[in-house]
């Protein structure tokens, strides 16, 4: 697997997620937005999908850092994503 990259950047983790056909998504909670997610495919029935304005309002009001993979280790395109606090 090759290493995992980090950023805040709105478009490149924007140009990543729609390179992969994911979609701005989110897991509605009683917190701060609820819990990003990007969805891929099929829309999944526990998520709400949302615009990327919403995404990226709920990524920074939270502070968050995404955490992602270009390829795997056989060189396919990976789809390891994750946001962590800053």
């Amino acid at each position: 697997m090759s290493e995992a990259k980090k950023t805040q950047d709105h478009d490149t983790i924007r140009k990543w997620a729609e390179a992969r056909d994911g979609h701005p998504a989110k897991v509605e909670t009683k917190g701060k937005g609820g819990i990003l997610r990007i969805d891929f495919g099929e829309p999944e029935d526990n998520l709400t999908p949302i615009e990327w304005e919403e995404f990226f309002q709920i990524f920074d009001d939270n502070n968050l850092t995404f955490l992602y993979q270009e390829e795997v280790e056989d060189g396919g395109t990976s789809r390891f994503n994750k946001f962590v606090s800053s």
